[in-house]
C-alpha cells in the first residue's frame, strides 16, 4: 500500500511517499526549484517521490493532502465578518485569490496531479486531512513511541493554532484545541515583524537574537498582549494586532506600548530589539511549559511528540526536556508545513486505512531524515565535469581522513553525501562543516560563507556517545531540535573586560573550548550523530576526534543567505565557488578551491557575494 502525501499552496510545499507504513521518500519543492519557501504545487518533489518506486504512479494507491481548504476559507470569511467593517482593504485582496484558486484546491490538485498521474481515480483516492491532524500524525507516527502525548503549535491551520492529542499504536486522537486568532505562533511572528525580520522565515533569527538581550518587556507582554492560564490555555488581546483584518502583524497600539514603530530591516540592530527578542522568547517558553505540564498531568503519558512551526523553537524544546515532566521528547524534524505532507500520508495509512503499526527503528521511523535525492559516484563525477569542476577521486577511507585533517587545519568544508535531509536544518549530508574549536570560525562562516547577520549562532554536531562529556544532555537529539548548555568543565574563565561586553560584541569573548558553537549564554543547538543512521558522518567525527581530542564540529546548512539548502552536485558546486568555502567533498570527489578555474570562481562569486 503506497500513499503520496502533499502539502502546497501556502508555504513550504513538499511531497512524501509512504509504503506499508514505511517512510520511503520526502522532499521540499524549494530544494528543486531553488525558490525559498516555494509554495507552488510540488511537481518536482512529487516526481522525485515517484521515482523511488519501480512502477511509478501505477503503484500509488492514495494521494493525501495536508489540510482542508474549504475550512480555511470558512475561517477567513468568518474572521472578516466578525471584524467588519475593519480590514476591507485586505479582505478585498484576499477573497479574489481564494475564489480563483484556494477555494477550489481539490480541482487544482486534480489538474496538477493529472499531469503526472493521468489515469488516477480522483473521486475515491484523493484524501484530505485537517492541518493539525497532519502535523500531529507527522510527529507521532514517525516517532519511536507506541504511545505518547502530542502537542502541535503553529500560526494557524484551518481554525486550530494549538492542539493536544494522544497517540496509541495506530490511532491518534486530538483531544483539545485553541482556535484562531489566539496563536503562539502568530504572537511570536508579530515580534519577528516588529523587530525587522521577515514573518515565516525570520523567527529563528529572533530566537538566536534573544540571548543578547534581557527580558525587560516580558511583563508588558504578559500584562497586555496575552492572558496565559495555569493550564497553558491563552487568549490574545487583539487590539494590539492587525493580522486578522490588516496587511501587517501589529497595530498602532502595539507600537505605542513598545515605544515606537517596527524596525526597518535595513536599520542596525539595537539593544531594544535584543531585549524584545529576549522578552518574547521568555514568554513563549513559559507558555509552552504550561501547556506541556498540563498535558502530562491530564494524559499521564511518559512520552511527548512535538510538531508545528513553534516546535522548531529548539530553546523552548530544551526547557521542556529539562523540565522532566515527560521522560522522552521527540520533535518532527520537518515540523513546519512541509512535514504536513508526510503527516497526511501517515494519517491516511494508519487512521483512514486502519493498518497496524510496527516500529522498525530504535531511533525513530525517519531513520535520520535522509529521505531526499542521492547520487551515485559515477553520476557525481559526470555532473561535476559538466559544470567545470576540477576534482580528485579518493578511496572512501582517504576521503574521511583527508577531510578530518583539513578540518583540523582550520578549513571550511562543503560536505555533500548520501540522501538529502527532510526538514530545515543541516543533518550531516548537505552541510558546511568546520572546526568548533576555532574562536574566529563563527564570524568567518557568517560573514564570508553564509553572507548573513553576524549575531547568528552555529550548531554543533557531536558523536552521540560523547555528548554528555561536552553538553548538559545525555539524550538523542539527531535533528537539532533541542538546545543544551556546554558543561561547566568545558567553559573558559571570563576576564572582567570580556564579561562586561555588550550586545554583538559578546561574540568576541570565547566562552568554551568549542567557541564556534557556544552561544553567548553558553547554549548550543545540538545534533547527536549516530553510527546507525549516518555512518560516514560518524566516521568523520571519530577521525576528527582522533586528531584533535574533540568529537564536535560546526554543522550548518549547505546554503547561503536567501538560498534553499543545496540539492544536487551542481547546486553544491555553485555554492562552493560563490563563497569562501575552501574544500568541497561530494561522495568520493574532493575539490580544492586553489585548483578551480579562477575565471569561473570570479563569475560565481559575483552572483553570490553581497554588494
Amino acid at each position: 500500500m503506497r500513499i503520496l502525501g502533499i502539502s502546497a499552496f501556502y508555504h513550504d510545499s513538499a511531497a512524501a511517499l509512504v509504503e506499508d507504513g514505511r517512510i520511503v521518500a520526502a522532499a521540499q519543492e524549494e530544494r528543486f526549484s531553488r525558490r525559498r519557501h516555494d509554495a507552488r504545487f510540488p511537481r518536482r518533489a512529487v516526481e522525485y517521490c515517484l521515482s523511488c518506486i519501480g512502477n511509478g504512479i501505477d503503484g500509488v494507491d492514495y494521494v493525501a493532502f495536508y489540510d482542508k481548504p474549504f475550512l480555511k476559507f470558512e475561517r477567513l470569511l468568518e474572521t472578516y465578518l466578525a471584524f467588519a467593517p475593519a480590514g476591507f482593504r485586505s479582505f478585498s485582496k484576499a477573497v479574489p485569490v481564494w475564489l480563483k484558486e484556494k477555494l477550489f484546491q481539490k480541482l487544482l490538485l486534480r489538474d496538477e496531479l493529472r499531469r503526472v498521474m493521468p489515469a488516477f481515480d480522483w473521486q475515491t483516492r484523493l484524501l484530505f486531512a485537517e492541518h493539525h491532524q497532519s502535523h500531529a500524525a507527522s510527529a507521532f507516527f514517525a516517532s519511536p513511541f507506541q504511545e505518547a502525548a502530542v502537542l502541535t503549535m503553529d500560526g494557524v491551520g484551518e481554525w486550530a493554532t494549538t492542539s493536544a492529542a494522544v497517540g496509541h499504536g495506530n490511532r491518534l486522537e486530538i483531544v483539545k484545541e485553541i482556535h484562531f486568532p489566539h496563536s503562539l505562533g502568530l504572537l511570536y511572528s508579530a515580534f519577528t515583524y516588529y523587530t525587522g525580520f521577515r514573518v515565516n522565515s525570520g523567527e529563528y533569527k529572533l530566537m538566536g537574537l534573544a540571548p543578547y538581550g534581557m527580558p525587560k518587556y516580558a511583563g508588558l507582554i504578559r500584562d497586555h498582549l496575552i492572558d496565559l492560564k495555569a493550564d497553558g490555555s491563552f487568549r490574545l488581546d487583539m487590539s494590539y494586532f492587525d493580522y486578522c483584518t490588516g496587511l501587517r502583524m501589529t497595530s498602532a497600539k502595539f507600537h505605542a506600548l513598545f515605544g515606537g514603530p517596527p524596525r526597518d530591516p535595513e536599520q542596525p540592530l539595537t539593544k531594544r530589539e535584543m531585549d524584545l527578542a529576549a522578552s518574547i522568547q521568555a514568554v513563549l517558553e513559559e507558555a509552552v511549559l504550561r501547556l506541556t505540564r498540563a498535558l502530562q498531568a491530564e494524559t499521564e503519558q511518559r512520552n511527548l511528540c512535538l510538531a508545528g512551526g513553534v516546535a522548531l523553537n529548539c530553546v523552548a524544546n530544551g526547557k521542556v526536556l529539562r523540565d522532566g515532566r515527560f521522560e522522552r521528547l521527540w520533535v518532527q524534524p520537518a515540523a513546519g508545513d512541509a512535514g504536513g505532507a508526510l503527516g497526511a500520508a501517515l494519517n491516511a495509512y494508519y487512521q483512514f486505512l486502519d493498518r497496524p503499526r510496527q516500529l522498525t527503528n530504535a531511533l525513530d521511523e525517519m531513520r535520520g531524515a535522509y529521505l531526499g535525492p542521492a547520487f551515485a559516484q559515477a553520476e557525481i563525477e559526470r555532473r561535476l565535469r559538466a559544470v567545470g569542476g576540477r576534482f580528485a577521486v579518493l578511496a572512501e577511507d582517504a576521503v574521511v581522513e583527508s577531510t578530518a585533517r583539513a578540518l583540523a587545519a582550520g578549513e571550511t568544508i562543503g560536505w555533500f553525501q548520501g540522501g538529502m535531509e527532510f526538514g530545515p536544518r543541516a543533518l550531516g549530508n548537505r552541510s558546511i562543516i568546520a572546526d568548533a574549536r576555532s574562536p574566529a570560525m563563527q564570524k568567518t562562516l557568517n560573514l564570508k560563507v553564509k553572507y548573513r547577520e553576524s549575531f547568528r549562532p552555529f550548531a554543533p554536531a557531536v558523536l552521540r556517545e560523547e555528548v554528555a562529556d561536552w553538553f548538559d544532555l545525555d539524550e538523542d537529539s539527531p535533528y537539532m531540535s533541542v538546545v543544551a548548555d556546554v558543561v561547566e568543565r568545558r567553559r573558559l574563565p571570563m576576564a572582567a573586560a570580556d564579561a562586561a561586553r555588550f550586545g554583538i560584541d559578546k561574540l568576541n569573548a570565547p566562552r568554551s573550548e568549542i567557541p564556534a558553537v557556544t552561544h553567548v549564554d553558553y547554549s548550543a543547538r545540538l545534533q547527536t550523530v549516530h553510527r546507525e543512521t549516518n555512518p560516514r558522518f560518524h566516521t568523520l567525527l571519530s577521525a576528527f576526534k582522533r586528531l584533535t581530542g574533540c568529537p564536535v564540529l560546526v554543522n550548518t546548512s549547505f546554503n547561503v543567505r536567501g538560498e534553499p539548502i543545496v540539492c544536487t552536485p551542481e547546486d553544491a558546486f555553485r555554492c562552493f565557488m560563490g563563497t569562501e568555502i575552501e574544500r568541497l567533498v561530494i561522495g568520493n570527489c574532493v575539490l580544492s578551491r586553489a585548483e578551480q578555474d579562477p575565471t569561473l570562481q570570479s563569475d560565481y562569486r559575483s552572483k553570490f557575494a553581497p554588494d
